[in-house]
C-alpha cells in the first residue's frame, strides 16, 4: 500500500530531501511550506505531489490546508521540519526576533500537531522535529535551542498521550548543511549532508522507537553530557564560550 504522508518544511533543506527520498519510495506526497513556487518546484523535480502552503503560525492557514488535505483521505504519516535559527549569544538577540523564532518552531509544532493528528489513520505517525541542540544548555544556542527544548518536551507529552491511536516521533538532527546552518562561524562537528539526513529519517520512522537521533557519533556525546550532575555538566559547557 503506498503511504500517504504530508511535509511541513518541505521546500528546503532536509525537508526537500526527505520529500525526494520518499517520492523514489512512491509515495503519495503533500508538500507544506510557505513557498508555493519553491514547492511547485520540487513537486514537478519529484514527479508531482500535492502542493498546499501554508504557514505553521497561522491557525487558520493550517485549517484551510487541513481541510485540503482531508478531502484526499487518511494519511498515513505527517511530518514537519519547519524551522529558524540564529546563532549567538542570548542577550544578543533581537527580542523580536526571538518571539518569531518561538513560534516557528515550538508554537508551530503544536499548531501542526493539532492539524495533524485528526487526519491520520488510526495507528498514523506524527513527527516532530527538535535537535540534539535541546539536549542541553550550550553556547552560541540562543532561543533556539530552548525551542527545541521544548519540543523534545512536546514530542514526550503527545507521545503517552495518543498513545496507541497515533505513533508519535521524534526526530533529532545533529548538524546538516542546510540554508540554516550556513550562518555559523564555527566548524560544525559530523555535519552530514541534507539527503544523508533524509535517509536516516526514513529508516528511522520505518523502524520502532520513539526518538531517533543522528549521527550517532555526536548525538552519543551530547546525550551522556544531559545525564552529568549540574556542576560538571556546566563546567563542560562554559569552556565552549567565546
Amino acid at each position: 500500500m503506498t503511504d500517504r504522508i504530508w511535509i511541513m518544511g518541505a521546500s528546503d533543506g532536509i525537508g526537500a530531501a526527505l520529500a525526494r527520498a520518499w517520492a523514489q519510495r512512491g509515495a503519495k506526497l503533500i508538500l507544506s511550506a510557505r513557498s508555493q513556487d519553491r514547492l511547485e518546484e520540487l513537486a514537478a523535480e519529484i514527479g508531482g505531489a500535492q502542493v498546499v502552503p501554508c504557514d505553521v503560525t497561522d491557525r487558520d492557514s493550517l485549517a484551510r490546508a487541513a481541510q485540503d488535505i482531508a478531502a484526499g483521505g487518511k494519511l498515513d504519516r505527517a511530518v514537519t521540519l519547519a524551522a529558524l535559527y540564529d546563532p549567538g549569544k542570548v542577550m544578543e538577540i533581537d527580542p523580536d526576533r526571538a518571539a518569531q523564532i518561538v513560534s516557528v518552531n515550538l508554537t508551530g509544532c503544536f499548531n501542526f500537531a493539532r492539524a495533524a493528528v485528526p487526519l491520520l489513520r488510526k495507528g498514523g505517525q506524527l513527527a516532530l522535529t527538535g535537535s540534539v541542540a535541546g539536549y542541553v544548555g550550550l553556547p552560541q544556542g540562543q532561543i533556539y535551542s530552548a525551542t527545541k527544548a521544548g519540543v523534545i518536551n512536546l514530542a514526550e507529552t503527545m507521545r503517552a498521550e495518543l498513545a496507541p491511536d497515533v505513533d508519535v516521533r521524534l526526530i533529532s538532527p545533529g548538524f546538516v548543511d542546510t540554508r540554516l546552518t550556513e550562518k555559523n562561524d564555527f566548524e560544525m562537528p559530523a555535519l552530514m549532508q541534507p539527503g544523508d539526513a533524509a535517509d536516516a529519517i526514513v529508516k528511522g520512522l520505518d523502524g520502532g522507537g520513539f526518538e531517533l537521533h543522528f549521527p550517532r557519533r555526536l548525538t552519543r556525546s551530547l546525550k551522556l553530557l544531559r545525564t552529568l550532575p549540574y556542576p560538571l555538566a556546566m563546567r563542560l559547557t562554559r569552556r565552549l564560550v567565546k
